[in-house]
């Protein structure tokens, strides 16, 4: 399989707590689909003090896991909001 590409889309997205609405991260996301990973390279700022816990609630919005062999976060259905 592929790994993603490195430089990433331009766009970047506020994703947030569905719960506390704190937020997590300023991730570089590409296409228009839902939020369903978050590879770790393309966050651009990392809100959060423990991986996939908000910091505020310390709700678990994610796993960590590897996707094509890249380091990423599974995101947890209707736990984190992304604007």
């Amino acid at each position: 399989m592929a790994k993603p590409n490195k430089k990433g889309p331009t766009r970047t997205v506020l994703i947030s707590c569905a719960q506390c609405k704190a937020p997590l991260y300023k991730y570089r996301k590409g296409g228009k689909g839902a939020l369903v990973k978050c590879f770790i390279e393309r966050i651009v700022e990392d809100y959060t003090n423990q991986p996939c816990e908000c910091p505020q609630c310390h709700q678990t919005f994610a796993r960590e896991t590897l996707i094509r062999g890249t380091p990423a976060y599974k995101m947890i259905g209707g736990k984190a909001h992304m604007k």
